[in-house]
């Protein structure tokens, strides 16, 4: 059996978490892989009922869990994922971006993923003020930039896919910084025969994903720049609502949907539950991995399978233009999936 522990977010995150718990509930039931939820609370209805965005009562119960999805929060987002991916060394941000039918992506033949580094950059926090002046200090690390590369590199290994790895960054202005980086992927790929290796700024990078996304196969980054460029890439395949995220440590894993709270359709039943639901699809190829598991690897083909055969049917939730709720949805999902 294994434990999984739901941050059930703000705003849209209640809903989407009844989603998602229903499609778990319905493998538990239905499949026989045996589940264990835990629901608990962070982000802003976390922080106004206890001080704490995180509070201590979440975080332990989250490390004593096999595996954590994560619906969106509000505000207090910072004080939630970016400190769990610190305190559980969650170094590899993983974001795929794919063609599915039915969907306005930009071209039909999308199927990429965005391999970002989780732990460092900007998104450390270290920011001052001096005087009239704010003042960030960004760190890139050879460590760090050789153990994402490393990622990234087994990642296009594995996949299906064109076997080749685009290292993003800004060396010709950042020097150190993206120059350290840039070398460490390099350095990297000398062990990766196989795998072609190209470098790209990230600015052409941008320009690339709208003009011929089909070209990318793996892209790694630093945090700020997969940060943009992964929300980019999700637009470019039909927009967030398909786009799920995993955050991969070395022991312990957090999955979640790469959008936000989006509080103006929150309580209406009108979001799109996709991106949570494969996010839940990325947490059991993951647990496969881990624990050698065919079924859990079985499963996750099974939830993908099914989000394809509902999107390819034409059903859409009413916050991209169709008619069904999120729970109608989510039903016809399930569907498919038993």
């Amino acid at each position: 059996m294994y434990k999984i522990s739901l941050i059930t977010g703000d705003g849209i995150g209640p809903e989407l978490s009844k989603s998602v718990t229903e499609i778990l509930h319905a493998i538990h039931d239905k499949i026989g892989l045996k589940l264990e939820i835990t629901t608990v609370e962070a982000g802003d209805s976390a922080l106004k009922k206890t001080g704490k965005a995180l509070p201590d009562s979440t975080l332990e119960t989250i490390k004593k869990s096999d595996a954590c999805l994560k619906a969106p929060v509000g505000e207090s987002a910072a004080d939630v994922i970016v400190v769990l991916r610190r305190m559980l060394d969650l170094y590899a941000n993983i974001r795929p971006a794919k063609s599915y039918p039915n969907m306005p992506a930009l071209k039909e033949n999308i199927d990429l993923v965005i391999v970002r580094e989780n732990t460092e950059d900007l998104y450390t926090g270290m920011e001052f003020d001096i005087g009239r002046s704010a003042i960030a200090l960004r760190t890139i690390s050879e460590e760090a930039s050789r153990r994402i590369a490393k990622y990234a590199f087994m990642t296009a290994d594995q996949r299906n896919g064109q076997k080749k790895v685009t290292c993003v960054h800004k060396s010709n202005v950042m020097r150190k910084t993206d120059g350290l980086f840039a070398r460490s992927c390099a350095e990297v790929a000398k062990g990766f025969a196989k795998i072609s290796f190209e470098q790209m700024y990230v600015d052409a990078c941008a320009m690339n994903l709208i003009r011929q996304p089909e070209s990318f196969d793996v892209i790694v980054t630093t945090n700020l720049f997969g940060d943009i460029l992964s929300d980019e890439a999700a637009q470019v395949v039909g927009g967030l609502g398909m786009a799920p995220a995993a955050n991969i440590g070395e022991r312990f894993a957090l999955f979640e949907p790469v959008h936000g709270a989006a509080f103006d359709i929150a309580g209406k039943e009108a979001a799109n539950p996709s991106s949570f639901i494969l996010s839940a699809k990325m947490m059991f190829e993951w647990l496969a991995m881990k624990n050698n598991d065919a079924g859990s690897l079985e499963v996750a083909k099974k939830i993908e399978d099914a989000v394809y055969g509902v999107v390819g049917e034409g059903t859409k939730t009413k916050d991209i233009g169709g008619n069904k709720t999120t729970g109608e949805f989510t039903q016809q999902v399930i569907s498919k999936l038993i």
